[in-house]
């Protein structure tokens, strides 16, 4: 079987195998110790090294290569070049380490957040080693950070590769401290669960907003929507099944581990889930899936949404981010050990995740704040804007007692069955709860706050570092201790953890108003706009951790929230300006046209219909004029924090005034006038 429909696993990925097997063993060692970040590859390595690329890219049919890189956009961007070369009129096909190692694109239209003037073009990609190249179409990817000209990081992958290695450090010294001295190297494992909507492209054409804005900006309800739960976990439609196979097959010649995949519970709602990786692949490769989405649905006919809520009344998609600490002995740090000092080290690590969750709550929310999930954040399939952590009744149990002085149990748990077959069988340690934020689900913390297109990669930064921070403090508690009383001051450190920490812990419904007011009481903090959670990116706090760290300096940070406050800004804009085009020239016009088709009835119940009909076009007509004025008047205000603020607030309060207007006339339209694809045909 393997032989079949696996032959191609990993087929358009350079691996370390091939990589071994195709360079000479001196240059693969001094690869090897460059990923390691022991040494640097010379110009003479780099260029053995990037013509084996070439080689395996045109062997594979490459014309181009390009580097890889995510700037600020949030998505990837890339420019290729071929491999040709005028060797005095003669064709050369030529690949240098120099090209592999650097690349220069035009930078000067990227996102820089004032980092540098307008007219200051230059920006450098640099190949990023510990992420294989692949290939796209006829194209060599090169996966690459993104500087400037003076060195200012311009993307997503230079900090969060910062982020990894600081974690790394600080891990890897605490548990040398605590014994274990064979440790080398402690990594973040992330697993990603990607949700998204499949509709027909045909009827997606028909729709400005969803073209333009990826969300539907009106839409009345349909009769059905998943009342019934039916879609959930329901028999995959053959078309899209015939999608998911194509989809599976083009990652897994990327080498990205596709294993989930099933109906949401939205119709037309799907997931897809990656196996684990190391953090810094499983965000490149999620970027891959979210692209290779995107192509196969235009394939069959099928156009993928990616927004955070496209539809009103029914589930928005999110990014789940499964979060492990693994050594490179392949111990995780989250799984419960099964003697006393597995059992403290379990504890030691639990406990310094929630310290680090309840210090930095602001940042964690900054990390998913994005105009389509402010949307989404707080409603049903998603947690609320209350940062909190559920352990689960047996882990909170486990907490208790051992904050009482009791030694920890065995950390498994056996549930007795009377099935045929089955007389006991061991259980996950914690259930899930679907309104946490943030989830200990048996042997990793899973982030359910992140939107579904957004990049993972900021969310890991923040997690990383913050968790780095409160290790790193944990160090300096134990590090002069005699080590015959570092097991004493071990438990009394995990005992404080927790005690300082614990009105971060909750396991109630996290959709309740008593939640609401008890997180009030225990001080913490409620932020459900996404323009004030942007505002916290550089609160004193937030700028000494991630400055003192070197994930970014003081003008990068800065620069990202200008970024974010603008591109949040600049969303809604197109949103306004798109709700405008659309009921100037579809809405308003198909219902002038259906109020002339009454106007001259006799009918008492069809010159009731009439009036319905004017009385919306006069509504809608006024506020729109309204909107209109009202967007250019906020248009006018320099401060970006009250601009986006005011975007936020006023304008989106305006649109949705006007959705429930337009939605209304569609509730009792003629379909044969009103052209515009309804829920109803969309989303079944």
């Amino acid at each position: 079987m393997k032989e079949t429909v696996f032959k191609d696993f990993g087929s358009l990925v350079l691996l370390k195998e091939t990589m071994k097997e195709r360079l000479p063993k001196e240059v693969f060692e001094a690869f090897e110790i460059a990923c390691a970040k022991k040494g640097e590859l010379d110009n003479k390595t780099a260029d053995v090294i990037a013509e084996m690329m070439k080689d395996w890219a045109i062997e594979n049919g490459c014309t181009h290569f390009c580097h890889w890189f995510q700037p600020l956009t949030g998505s990837t961007a890339e420019k290729h070049d071929s491999f040709v070369e005028n060797n005095h009129g003669e064709l050369l096909l030529k690949f240098s380490g120099k090209s592999l190692i650097k690349g220069e694109p035009d930078a000067s239209s990227f996102p820089n957040g004032g980092l540098r003037a307008t007219f200051e073009a230059r920006g450098y990609t640099y190949w990023d080693l510990t992420s294989p190249a692949f290939i796209r179409g006829n194209t060599l990817c090169i996966p690459s950070i993104f500087i400037s000209y003076n060195g200012e990081f311009l993307d997503k992958k230079g900090p969060l590769l910062k982020s990894i290695e600081l974690l790394n450090h600080k891990a890897s010294e605490l548990l040398h401290l605590i014994g274990y001295k064979d440790i080398k190297s402690v990594k973040p494992y992330v697993g990603l669960e990607q949700e998204y909507f499949l509709i027909d492209r045909p009827l997606y054409k028909k729709r400005l907003d969803l073209i333009l804005t990826g969300r539907t900006l009106f839409g009345h309800s349909a009769p059905k929507g998943q009342e019934l739960d039916d879609h959930y976990f329901g028999a995959i439609p053959t078309r899209v099944a015939a999608f998911m196979k194509e989809v599976n097959e083009e990652l897994w010649k990327l080498g990205v581990y596709a294993k989930t995949e099933h109906n949401e519970v939205a119709p037309r709602q799907f997931e897809l889930a990656a196996t684990f990786n190391d953090a810094n692949i499983a965000v490149d490769q999620n970027q891959m899936m979210m692209d290779v989405l995107k192509r196969v649905a235009y394939k069959h006919s099928f156009a993928c949404l990616l927004h955070e809520k496209p539809f009103a009344g029914i589930n928005g998609s999110g990014k789940h981010n499964n979060y492990s600490l693994i050594c490179d002995d392949g111990t995780n740090l989250f799984a419960p050990g099964k003697n006393h000092n597995e059992q403290l080290r379990f504890l030691l690590f639990i406990s310094c995740f929630v310290k680090a969750v309840d210090t930095y709550p602001e940042l964690l929310r900054m990390s998913v704040a994005t105009p389509g999930n402010e949307h989404r954040l707080g409603a049903n399939e998603a947690p609320p804007a209350i940062i909190s952590i559920y352990l689960g009744e047996y882990l909170e149990k486990i907490i208790d007692d051992f904050i009482k002085g009791k030694d920890a149990c065995e950390l498994e748990n056996i549930h007795d069955y009377n099935i045929q077959g089955f007389k006991s069988l061991p259980s996950d340690n914690s259930d899930r709860n679907r309104t946490s934020p943030v989830a200990f689900t048996g042997n990793k913390f899973e982030f359910r706050m992140l939107g579904s297109s957004c990049s993972a990669a900021l969310p890991n930064i923040v997690l990383n570092t913050i968790i780095a921070k409160s290790i790193d403090e944990t160090i300096g508690l134990l590090k002069d201790v005699k080590e015959d009383e570092i097991g004493e001051k071990l438990i009394e450190t995990i005992k404080n953890n927790f005690l300082n920490h614990q009105k971060v812990i909750f396991s109630g419904d996290g959709y309740s108003e008593d939640w609401v007011n008890l997180a009030s009481k225990r001080g913490l903090p409620n932020i459900i706009s996404t323009v004030d959670a942007i505002s916290h990116y550089d609160d004193k706090k937030n700028a000494e951790l991630l400055e003192d760290y070197g994930i970014f300096t003081e003008s990068e940070l800065k620069a990202r929230k200008k970024i974010l406050m603008e591109q949040y800004t600049n969303t809604i804009a197109v949103e306004v300006k798109t709700l405008l085009n659309m009921t100037k020239r579809e809405v308003l016009p198909s219902i002038a046209k259906e109020i002339s088709t009454y106007i001259n009835s006799n009918s008492y119940m069809m010159k009731e219909h009439y009036e319905k009909l004017c009385s919306l076009y006069d509504s809608i007509s006024i506020k729109v004029d309204e909107l209109e004025e009202t967007y250019q008047n906020i248009l006018k205000e320099k401060d970006e924090y009250e601009l986006a603020k005011m975007m936020g607030s006023i304008c989106r309060k305006a649109m949705e005034e006007i959705r429930k207007d337009v939605d209304s006339y569609e509730a009792i339209s003629s379909k044969e006038i009103f052209k515009v694809p309804s829920y109803s045909e969309i989303l079944f």
